[in-house]
């Protein structure tokens, strides 16, 4: 997934009110850019932090700058937009990039399903069960090369988790897809402490026949792109 405009460097000075953040930019204005992230963003909001915006004419929007990157220690890069992912994850699955799933030739996005909602992928294929595919960000890190899922309380991740698992018992392929959004993790696990009753979800959602997998990403100031397979833990 490439960024459609070129984005401009700043520091950030402060994210605020969830999907605001003020910054100033590399040419030394001061601007306020829209944070498309509805989480707690633990480790990627401390004020200082090098960032990148994608700017945008549009004159319906009143914020002319997007929040998309953030710069980690080490020459790592990290991706702030939660909407990225299913934009990623779309790509790999037409191109039949995601091992799991490169044997199912059609893939539609929001599908109807569950208890009036609307899976993110359903991929079908001829003689091969519908494999319905949930896809979250995740972008927290906070030891070693351990990704973690969720930042935050998500009683709709939860949820999804029930309902994927209702999809396996009725002889389904439900998988629940952890992209993370950010290069310097190499697995993933569930943040219990921060959200016991979603890892106690994901528990009991894998024994109902759910498939746990998570990818990596390339990210660079151009796009992100779908990375390794990496290992969930329980």
């Amino acid at each position: 997934m490439r960024f459609p405009t070129p984005l401009v460097p700043g520091r950030l000075i402060r994210r605020y009110n969830r999907f605001l953040a003020d910054v100033t930019l590399d040419d030394g204005r001061a601007v306020t850019a829209h944070c498309p992230n509805p989480g707690a963003m633990l480790g990627l909001k401390a004020p200082g932090l090098r960032i990148w915006l994608e700017p945008n004419e549009d004159p319906k929007k009143k914020l002319k700058f997007g929040w998309r990157l953030a710069e980690l220690p080490g020459g790592h890069m990290a991706g702030i937009d939660t909407s990225v992912p299913n934009r990623v994850v779309g790509e790999a699955l037409k191109a039949r990039a995601v091992p799991a799933l490169a044997e199912y030739d059609r893939v539609r996005a929001e599908v109807a399903y569950g208890e009036r909602s609307r899976v993110d992928f359903l991929a079908t294929g001829a003689g091969r069960p519908d494999a319905y595919v949930e896809v979250k960000n995740v972008h927290l890190r906070r030891d070693g090369d351990w990704a973690e899922f969720p930042d935050s309380v998500t009683a709709r991740g939860a949820k999804h988790l029930r309902e994927l698992g209702a999809m396996a018992e009725a002889g389904h392929r439900a998988v629940m897809l952890y992209l993370v959004q950010r290069t310097d993790c190499a697995r993933v696990r569930f943040a219990g402490d921060i959200d016991p009753a979603y890892a106690a979800a994901a528990a009991e959602a894998e024994a109902r026949g759910v498939e746990m997998i998570a990818h990596g990403t390339t990210i660079t100031t151009e796009g992100v792109w779908l990375g390794p397979a990496l290992p969930v833990h329980l």
